[in-house]
């Protein structure tokens, strides 16, 4: 009886990892789609700030000499 009941829990252990692990893949998939959508926003904002701080095209800087 014993050998049964370990049998099962096994089973039912090996059963609880994999749901864990598609639980995990899709958590890390959807954090790397956050991820990505974060920084096409960030990008988009620095770009926008550069061009209203005109610092974009590389423009010559004057010094004082």
């Amino acid at each position: 009886m014993g050998v049964v009941c370990s049998a099962i829990a096994s089973v039912f252990a090996a059963i609880g990892r994999g749901i864990m692990a598609v639980i995990s893949a899709i958590g890390s998939v959807l954090n790397a789609i956050v991820g990505a959508i974060t920084s096409v926003f960030v990008t988009i904002f620095s770009c926008l700030g550069d061009i209203f701080c005109c610092r974009c095209g590389g423009g010559r800087r004057r010094g004082t000499v």
